[in-house]
């Protein structure tokens, strides 16, 4: 399998790597010997391959990710909101740049039930830290939206990003 993107191909050693990372990094002392020891190749053509897949926007980053739950974030809202469509984007970096949502969304209305277009995940250690941060955003974008509503999770049903099957024809 090859594919190729902006002059970079996507081979089969870089399938492997994202088979063997989508799922997280091992926690071992040299993660990074320990994954190109599995793949086959070496530790410095791993890193190579692995900052070319960032650089062309096959992977976005690599980064360690906490259990919010366990470390007391655990009221979460995900808030709707009704943007005027040529603010949209506009309010996205806004939000992107807030520091506190950790996912963020445009979306098509649905109209006239559903009017919200921008979906922003907020989390908190409580309810009234997470109506603070929407307090907060709707300060920053002040009269470029009409409307908010905060949806709070009430259980975790799935807590990965896409994961690719070990067939290629997946």
């Amino acid at each position: 399998m090859e594919l190729k993107v902006d002059g970079v191909i996507f081979d089969e050693i870089d399938f492997k790597i994202v088979l063997e990372t989508q799922g997280g990094i091992p926690i071992v002392s040299n993660p990074f010997e320990a994954i190109a020891l599995k793949i086959g190749i070496s530790e410095v053509e791993l890193v190579s391959r692995l900052q070319t897949l960032k650089d062309v926007g096959f992977i976005r980053k690599m980064a360690g990710t906490p259990n919010h739950y366990k470390i007391g974030y655990t009221a979460n809202a995900m808030t709707v909101w009704d943007i005027p469509d040529d603010k949209v984007n506009s309010v996205g970096e806004v939000f992107k740049s807030a520091g506190f949502i950790s996912h963020c969304y445009i979306r098509p209305r649905s109209l006239p039930v559903w009017p919200y277009n921008l979906f922003a995940m907020v989390h908190g250690k409580n309810r009234e830290e997470v109506s603070q941060k929407v307090d907060h955003l709707k300060k920053l974008i002040a009269s470029k939206f009409e409307s908010v509503e905060l949806i709070y999770s009430s259980q975790i049903l799935k807590k990965t990003g896409i994961r690719i099957k070990g067939n290629k024809n997946v």
